[in-house]
């Protein structure tokens, strides 16, 4: 047993799987939360956090300084896949261990890109509304693009990058990526920009890591690489698009269409995007079954129950898995 702050609002049957197992400090009831934290800090040797599409919509940055507010922490247990809240780099260099949920969501969120495509490129979604309104009656739905003979980037080839790339495959499409590196095992075309990628491609799917690093990756330059023929599909943080050089790239014909999950101030999104019929829009819905999310879950709350018991975290993220290696209780 150990003494967790949850420092965000997650699901009721989550705080009782964690209160059931752990002494749990659910920072988001205090009616001082700074006081609170000072009172506690010493006691907490683990924190369960989230991003905001599983935590009810709180952000809560878990950075050098709020970490450094409990001196003994050890583990900070993500829920989800990305980690762009918690600043894993210091966590590591600070002997605190950062875990996330990889490889349960990989297939779910895959689908979902692909999902995105088909309903981007062949505009079913579009078609749905069309028949609703009764415009079928008056005359068919115009044509729309094919998948045939089409090449998809992949920005970010990682588990669920390479999820998307079978998936293209299945479909007959050709398939290119561009990351931080070439992949020696990895065969597709390799394009050290996302700009080259772009212009390579007919749909570039994003699937990088959000983050400093990769913040409007997608620019104006990356649009205007991908063309007036060219779908963007997101499936992986908003904060990776440029919202305005998107808006404006739809607006004047720079690409053909969209397909978002994921939107920078989500659950906000851009009334431009609303109103624009070539682009697809999802409420962050990429790993959202209820098999799926009760598997994160587990994974999540089966990373702190195993730094009780044992002093080792189950899947720590890249930045932590040395230090993961050799941590004690």
């Amino acid at each position: 047993m150990v003494e967790v702050l949850i420092p965000v609002r997650l699901s009721d049957s989550i705080v009782a799987e964690f209160s059931a197992r752990h002494i749990v400090h659910k920072a988001w009831e205090a009616a001082d939360e700074a006081a609170f934290l000072a009172q506690i800090a010493p006691r907490i040797s683990a924190i369960a956090t989230s991003a905001g599409i599983l935590a009810n919509g709180a952000v809560k940055m878990i950075d050098g300084p709020f970490m450094a507010q409990f001196p003994n922490l050890k583990l900070v247990a993500n829920l989800g896949v990305g980690y762009d809240t918690i600043d894993a780099k210091w966590a590591a260099a600070h002997g605190i261990v950062v875990t996330n949920t990889p490889d349960v969501l990989t297939d779910e969120t895959a689908d979902t890109a692909f999902g995105l495509v088909l309903n981007t490129v062949r505009r079913f979604s579009a078609a749905e509304r069309y028949l609703r309104a009764g415009k079928w009656l008056d005359a068919p739905f115009p044509l729309t693009a094919t998948l045939r003979n089409k090449t998809m980037g992949i920005l970010g080839l990682g588990r669920i990058g390479k999820a998307i790339a079978k998936r293209g495959e299945a479909f007959g499409l050709h398939i290119a990526y561009s990351g931080r590196s070439r992949q020696a095992d990895v065969a597709y075309p390799y394009f050290a920009t996302a700009r080259e990628l772009a212009a390579h491609c007919d749909i570039l799917v994003v699937a990088a890591p959000g983050g400093a690093e990769t913040r409007n990756i997608v620019n104006a330059a990356v649009l205007e690489a991908l063309g007036p023929n060219g779908f963007l599909i997101n499936i992986a943080r908003g904060s990776l698009i440029d919202d305005e050089a998107l808006i404006a790239a739809l607006q004047k014909g720079t690409i053909a269409g969209a397909g978002l999950d994921v939107f920078v101030a989500e659950p906000q999104v851009p009334a431009a995007l609303m109103d624009m019929e070539q682009v697809t829009l999802l409420p962050h819905v990429g790993s959202a079954s209820v098999e799926t999310r009760e598997a994160m879950a587990k994974l999540f709350i089966g990373n702190v129950d195993s730094f009780a018991k044992t002093g080792r975290a189950l899947t720590p993220v890249p930045e932590c898995a040395a230090l993961a290696g050799r941590q004690e209780g």
